[in-house]
């Protein structure tokens, strides 16, 4: 063997050397390659926007040396969350006042419950809900409370109103317990007989203050019901409580305002219709102005009432609306003044009012008929002009 030249161990050790560098060099690449599909396995899940979770725990393990994919987007499968415009879809809203079922209406209903309403239907049926004030016990039974005025009606009543276009009546007034305790159970009994859904009264307190809910158009409305008027020594015995049927009485501030905050936080539309101000009086009183701006302060949308068988003025207060007065509806009437009616249309958005109009008619023999032409233009600007005591907004 030539001199310098590696021994047989020699050249078998080097030949283990450069096998043991081939080995550590596959085993390199492949690391790197499994890294590579680890790495590249990730991405595609997270552009894929999978779960979180499973992204942070692959992150744990491999360790990234460049930035991560961006999130993508999900695409929009669900309508927005909810802010003042609700599902972004307008209601429109009408109300109308004092409703009872007196000579000459009663022999009307008697005849044909359908006709009671039927000249001003059309008005009432173009909304998405109709309300008015009921201010009658519907029974025939109790004993009459002691009283100048005591008002009944059949449960054909309640025929008579669906026929006409109402979908929500009130009955948190000074005649809504007429009949005592058995009649507001009847009349209870037949509104949920007739399918008419009955605010301001109730078994007890939390039923008596609880709102009337109905989605429409994807809006969730709430309707609650309450008086401002009730006679002194009738408060107490009328006036829902713990275990005590009666009505939501708004002399009961705290008690109504926290009814409008709790209906706040799961609707879109509050709406307060209230049995209040002084009889024959065009201007709202002290007290409805201050019951007034606290409704709208918990959170009410819309704020009408009646009582005072005259037309009072509405407006914005702040964002909302408020209508102090809006007559009788269907009722005797015995002088013009008294005669004066109509429908309030309010269409709103949300929390947002869009608008509102008034829909003038004249009561004839009980009922409200719209009027036209000139009759129609003079009690539109008469209506406005009711408003400069108001302190309200156009």
């Amino acid at each position: 063997m030539a001199s310098g030249s590696p021994t047989t161990d020699e050249r078998a050790s080097r030949r283990a050397a450069r096998r043991r560098q081939v080995r550590r060099r596959r085993v390199v690449a492949l690391s790197g390659l499994a890294a590579l599909v680890v790495l590249g396995g990730v991405a595609a899940f997270d552009a894929a926007g999978g779960d979180e979770a499973a992204r942070a725990a692959s992150s744990s393990t491999h360790e990234r040396t460049t930035p991560k994919p961006a999130k993508r987007k999900p695409a929009a499968t669900t309508a927005p969350a909810r802010d003042r415009l609700g599902s972004g879809n307008a209601v429109t809203l009408a109300f109308g006042g004092d409703v009872h079922f007196e000579s000459p209406i009663r022999e009307r209903n008697a005849a044909s419950p359908a006709s009671v309403l039927a000249p001003i239907a059309p008005v009432l049926k173009r909304a998405d809900v109709a309300m008015v004030n009921l201010e009658t016990a519907v029974t025939d039974r109790g004993s009459p409370a002691a009283k100048t005025f005591t008002f009944r009606a059949p449960s054909s009543a309640f025929s008579a109103l669906a026929a006409g276009g109402v979908d929500v009546v009130n009955v948190a007034n000074n005649h809504g317990m007429d009949f005592g305790p058995t009649g507001l159970r009847d009349t209870l009994a037949a509104g949920k007989q007739a399918g008419m859904p009955v605010v301001g009264a109730g078994w007890n307190a939390t039923q008596a203050y609880a709102p009337h809910r109905v989605t429409v158009n994807g809006q969730r409305i709430s309707i609650i019901g309450a008086t401002q008027v009730l006679d002194d020594h009738l408060i107490t015995e009328w006036t829902a409580g713990p275990g005590k049927i009666g009505l939501a009485s708004a002399k009961d501030e705290p008690r109504l305002l926290r009814a409008v905050r709790d209906a706040r936080r799961t609707s879109d539309t509050v709406v307060v219709f209230l049995h209040w101000g002084l009889e024959l009086e065009t201007c709202p009183t002290g007290a409805q102005k201050s019951l007034a701006q606290a409704l709208v302060g918990a959170g009410a949308d819309v704020v009408v009432g009646s009582h005072a068988h005259v037309l009072l003025g509405a407006g914005r207060m702040n964002r909302a609306l408020v209508a102090y007065g809006l007559g009788n509806f269907v009722f005797y009437a015995f002088r013009e003044l008294t005669s004066q009616t109509g429908v309030l249309e309010v269409t709103v958005t949300g929390r947002r009012i869009d608008g509102y109009r008034w829909v003038p008619a004249r009561i004839s023999g009980g009922i409200p008929y719209p009027l036209t032409g000139s009759a129609r233009s003079q009690a539109l600007a008469s209506w406005r002009s009711l408003r400069a005591c108001t302190g309200l907004r156009p």
